[in-house]
């Protein structure tokens, strides 16, 4: 009997030992997806910036960059498939520091809704929004808020020659398949990644840590930051 209890407790030793290592490269595999997922939406939204800089359509949108106090840039909005009967995307965001003017490394969000009513019957959309207030990058260092609830949200002007003067904590601009749509932001939920941020900076951070103590870096954000360096020279309070 004592050798059959031994058996049986090795037995479940080797057991217990041999589904640690069946789980353990699973694990690395699941951070290693988010590590290249993570990457993969800080270049397109690299490209998205890009494309919004470059568009004359949003000539409102480059004359008052330099007041932002940040962007939350999502390279990809869909109409649907964010979670069950909903919408949404993830990007990322990016906060400026006021005194040197320069760029954070980014910080990983989600938006969703019910529904975003894309209009011209686009499928999908490039979205930033312009942080513009404190209450907006307040806002943003929780774990989640709605917009247009905790923080207001108004859409920027679009076209040649724009004017006019938007008081809100969020601008959002928006377009689809090269075009500017009025994608209403109002009542989405803006959520923190947690899973990317963390397999981004191979730790457990939050917002605070990456936008404004600045302890975590990427070097495979620097495309990213030298564009908005580049196209975002100057700042204002």
């Amino acid at each position: 009997m004592k050798l059959e209890k031994r058996l049986g407790i090795s037995i479940l030793v080797v057991l217990l030992v041999a589904a640690g290592m069946l789980l353990m490269p699973a694990s690395s595999m699941a951070a290693a997806a988010d590590s290249k997922d993570a990457q993969a939406i800080v270049d397109k939204a690299r490209v998205t910036f890009n494309d919004f800089m470059s568009d004359q359509h949003y000539t409102w949108f480059h004359e008052n960059l330099s007041k932002a106090r940040g962007l939350l840039i999502f390279p990809q909005v869909l109409k649907a498939g964010f979670f069950i009967g909903g919408s949404g995307g993830t990007g990322v965001l990016v906060l400026r520091d006021e005194k040197t003017c320069d760029w954070s490394q980014p910080a990983f969000y989600t938006i969703g809704s019910a529904t975003f009513g894309l209009q011209i019957g686009a499928e999908s959309a490039e979205v930033i929004m312009m942080v513009m207030s404190q209450k907006a990058v307040d806002s943003l260092l929780a774990s989640s808020f709605k917009l247009g609830g905790d923080a207001s949200v108004a859409l920027g002007p679009i076209g040649e020659g724009a004017k006019s003067n938007i008081t809100s904590d969020f601008i959002s601009f928006a377009k689809a398949k090269g075009l500017y749509v009025g994608l209403n932001l109002e009542g989405s939920v803006v959520d923190v990644r947690d899973s990317l941020n963390g397999a981004y900076y191979k730790r457990d951070v939050g917002p605070s840590d990456i936008i404004v103590k600045n302890d975590v870096r990427n070097a495979g954000s620097q495309d990213l930051l030298t564009t908005l360096r580049k196209l975002s020279t100057e700042c204002s309070s």
